[in-house]
């Protein structure tokens, strides 16, 4: 790809180096190069792949996407400027740099003097030289350059002249780019728009070998990551540097998932294809899977809730006409409007889910309404649908005489037992349960251990049913959550009980709710269990909607 100075405005991914420095973030050689094709496919110009020299994993990355190369995207080694008191050329530290072979580099430099004399220990002038031998000397290896002003604003605001020429070093030293970084997080937008226009003005009057471009880096510690990012765009930057999910240290940094629309829908800047854009979704719910970080569900745009309704008025009105109540349509970054059933649900919410199972009922149909009401007693009791929709939709069949249960639940006893010996200073619990259940009017009877009641529950319930479903090997619980409901009633408080489950395909979550914890954790599980069948095709009864499976599988 050969960058030439236009109207579009490039996108500058640093998950793999900056966003992996999130706190309990931590990537492997595999991952990073399965994030990094993801951010290749969905459109991102630049790619910031880590620092070669710094660990064995980042030189190992670069090697692997030498021989096999990214399909559009720039590959980016990233750097810091020489030591004081040697030459780049004499620095081993940059000798890893060329090795990694990228065509592009990103030299991250000084603005701030506090920096300067605090932190590198040496002289301002000192510090010019750095920036300036450092970006000569990559330029004189072939290597165009990204110059990341660090800590800019703050130092802009301390010491503004001595801040202007650290940028003009590195513009004379041939820099083609010169990201502005509000590195501490601590700079509002108002700021960022002056300046931005203030050093754009100046540097418009310096004489560069090379077109200089604007760029900003922006972390989110005063929540303002992603407004300053557009505000910074709006004054003239044309390059937008952050990460996918707003990982990063501290607060993280600006949100590429947030970003990439609003430029693209909100301010008609060129970004990505359009066909890029509607994979935003998947790319965000992948990488989260990759890290190993559950997904923001609120997050705006890509969350799981970003185009949910549970208001019953809402609900009416976006089945009229959805600009009523969603602010772009959610197909354009591939997600999908979801209606949510609750307490709040009104017939709009009952008829729309209804609709998405492959229901048709009538407002008129007194079912609808016995569904609504038994919904809101149920929830006045402590359950929670618009978490649990497999167990709603259980609930809506079998309002309308149309559950086929696989199995009957007969009864279950649980016996824990504690062993004196110790192991690392604490005591192992065993559990043994034993559980009844009915198919096809056969009892079965069958006993498990675990590793605690729901564990052993959920094996025992599993190998009573394995040989009438086989396919219910197939599924695993991938979460479980307990939510104390009353906890002025102490231990005898009522429990509510979340249960997910997942087929390697789709995921789905069912509720159980008891003053028994074990009791409310059984029911969720054989739920789960039923509407895994449904999910499989193994009953007769309408699947979850395609929308909601595919936004379930993250």
């Amino acid at each position: 790809m050969c960058l030439q100075p236009s109207s579009k405005h490039w996108l500058y991914d640093t998950t793999l180096r900056d966003g992996a420095q999130r706190e309990g973030l931590s990537l492997s050689l595999e991952d990073k190069l399965r994030i990094a094709r993801q951010l290749d496919r969905l459109g991102i110009a630049f790619i910031e792949g880590g620092w070669p020299g710094a660990n064995p994993k980042d030189v190992q990355f670069f090697w692997q996407l030498r021989e096999e190369p990214l399909t559009q995207a720039e590959v980016v080694a990233f750097c810091s400027t020489r030591r004081p008191r040697t030459t780049a050329a004499a620095d081993p530290m940059l000798q890893p740099i060329l090795a990694a072979g990228t065509r592009w580099v990103t030299v991250f430099g000084k603005s701030w003097d506090l920096h300067v004399t605090e932190g590198l220990k040496t002289t301002l002038d000192e510090n010019l030289e750095m920036i300036r031998d450092t970006i000569q000397y990559l330029r004189s290896k072939d290597r165009r350059v990204i110059y990341d002003a660090e800590h800019w604003f703050d130092g802009y605001k301390q010491h503004p002249n001595y801040a202007l020429e650290t940028l003009k070093s590195a513009i004379a030293a041939g820099a083609e780019w010169i990201v502005l970084c509000d590195t501490n997080g601590g700079t509002l937008p108002h700021e960022i728009t002056d300046i931005v226009q203030a050093v754009k003005l100046q540097i418009e009057t310096w004489h560069a070998p090379t077109p200089v471009l604007l760029g900003i880096h922006t972390h989110d510690d005063s929540g303002t990551a992603v407004a300053n990012a557009l505000a910074a765009v709006q004054a003239g930057a044309q390059m937008v540097q952050g990460t996918m999910n707003g990982y990063g240290e501290r607060c993280g940094n600006a949100n590429l998932c947030t970003l990439i629309p609003n430029l693209q829908l909100k301010l008609g800047y060129a970004c990505v294809q359009t066909e890029q854009l509607a994979e935003l979704t998947a790319s965000s719910r992948l990488i989260s899977e990759v890290v190993n970080l559950a997904p923001d569900d609120h997050a705006p745009f890509v969350g799981l809730s970003a185009f949910a309704h549970k208001g019953g008025i809402h609900v009416s009105a976006v089945q009229r006409n959805p600009q009523t109540y969603e602010h772009i349509a959610p197909e354009h970054i591939g997600n999908c409007r979801r209606i949510v059933i609750s307490e709040q649900s009104g017939l709009s919410n009952v008829l729309e889910k209804a609709r998405s199972f492959g229901i048709d009922l009538d407002k008129q149909d007194p079912t609808c309404r016995q569904i609504l009401q038994k919904l809101k007693i149920l929830e006045s009791e402590g359950y929670q649908f618009e978490g649990a929709e497999a167990s709603f939709a259980l609930l809506m069949r079998q309002a309308l005489g149309q559950r086929q249960q696989p199995f009957e639940l007969k009864g279950f006893d649980v016996h824990c037992s504690t062993d004196q010996g110790r192991v690392s200073e604490m005591l192992q619990t065993n559990s043994l349960a034993t559980v009844k259940v009915a198919v096809n009017q056969q009892e079965i009877l069958a006993a498990a251990e675990g590793n605690g009641p729901v564990s052993a529950l959920d094996t025992a319930l599993r190998k009573a049913l394995v040989n009438f479903y086989p396919v219910i090997a197939e599924f695993y619980l991938i979460d479980y959550k307990v939510r104390i409901l009353d906890g002025r009633t102490g231990t005898s408080a009522k429990t509510r009980v979340l249960v997910e489950f997942s087929n390697g395909h789709q995921r789905w979550t069912t509720v159980g709710v008891s003053v028994n914890i074990i009791e409310a954790s059984y029911q969720a599980v054989a739920e789960g269990l039923e509407y895994g069948l449904l999910l499989q095709n193994q009953l007769k009864v309408a699947l979850i909607p395609a929308s909601e499976s595919h936004l379930r599988f993250r």
